[in-house]
């Protein structure tokens, strides 16, 4: 018996899977995710039966789809985590990630639990917020940020950032950048926070 050849997928089924992919990125970057299957078949000029052979749900085609902005996101958290002022890494997470997020309004969705049941998706979050947790627990031991910080607060700054609308990419991207500068503003301790935690650190008194 002749043993079977390994099945490799045609050349025509592996393009209608990249048009498939790209047009989902557009449409859920720019739509959110929403957006019904056949309109991603229409804008990837195959039929709605070719998106469900390659991918039976949507949440199959976001994770793929979004699998580079996941990688990017953990990229984001680790560089943060490697900074040694503990601030300025919570910053520059902070900023980046509403960069991200501004850009893409489905994987603002996916990361936001549009998606429980994706385990690529559940993963990367749970690192995402552990890490940042740690890293808000490290700028609040430096006296940086606002001891009642807490995790809801960054969430609901994401939802917030999430909905800003803009006529262009340029538009929505220069007023995520001036949110994110803002909401660090609300975020950073005051300065007598500061100062006392400066003072308790150096075994002094707090300044009167």
């Amino acid at each position: 018996m002749t043993e079977r050849l390994p099945h490799t997928p045609r050349s025509d089924a592996l393009d209608n899977r990249q048009r498939i992919l790209e047009a989902a990125r557009a449409v859920f970057a720019a739509e959110g995710l929403n957006v019904p299957m056949r309109e991603v078949a229409r804008r990837a000029s195959v039929g709605p039966a070719t998106v469900y052979r390659h991918f039976p749900t949507k949440e199959t085609l976001a994770v793929e789809a979004f699998r580079e902005q996941m990688h990017a996101c953990h990229a984001i958290v680790d560089e943060g985590l490697a900074d040694p002022d503990p601030w300025h890494g919570f910053c520059l997470v902070f900023e980046k990630i509403c960069a991200l997020h501004a850009r893409d309004r489905g994987f603002t969705a996916a990361f936001m639990s549009a998606f429980p049941r994706a385990m690529d998706f559940a993963a990367e979050r749970a690192y995402a917020l552990t890490s940042i947790t740690a890293l808000a627990r490290r700028a609040k031991d430096a006296g940086r940020l606002r001891p009642d910080f807490a995790l809801e607060d960054l969430i609901l700054m994401l939802m917030a950032n999430n909905g800003i609308e803009a006529t262009s990419l340029a538009t929505r991207a220069e007023a995520s950048r001036r949110f994110a500068s803002l909401a660090l503003q609300a975020f950073q301790a005051a300065p007598e926070e500061r100062a006392a935690r400066e003072a308790t650190a150096r075994g002094g008194t707090q300044p009167q």
